[in-house]
């Protein structure tokens, strides 16, 4: 793994710890500009949306679907879960959450059947 810049001084153990690891790795190697070594980046998004739009096809699924499809049944998951919806705002990365809120329309459970996590404890 390469870091860029001087974070590989600055973070020793970064080839070790999981949060510095590639959740979709590229296939194909490639040389890093910088240091001139032979590293492997991460895959590009364009990748991932090709995979995505082969799998619908191959499902059948008869109405359009993208990677951002799974962000917005992501959102929506999460408020049916009863999951606080500035948390969810953050998560998207939303600046207001008037944004966020457009979530609360799909959601296909009624209010009294949304249990917060807290209701579980």
């Amino acid at each position: 793994m390469s870091l860029p810049y001087t974070l590989d001084n600055t973070y020793p153990n970064a080839p070790k710890e999981w949060g510095w690891q590639w959740v979709f790795p590229a296939e194909k190697l490639s040389v890093d500009p910088g240091t001139g070594k032979v590293v492997r980046w991460h895959v590009h998004p364009s990748a991932l949306q090709r995979a995505v739009k082969k799998a619908v096809l191959k499902a059948g699924l008869p109405k359009r679907t993208s990677c951002h499809t799974l962000r917005h049944s992501f959102a929506t998951h999460l408020l049916e879960a009863g999951h606080n919806i500035r948390t969810i705002q953050e998560l998207l990365g939303h600046k207001h959450v008037n944004t966020t809120m457009i979530y609360t329309h799909v959601i296909r459970k009624k209010p009294s059947e949304i249990r917060s996590p807290l209701d579980s404890l």
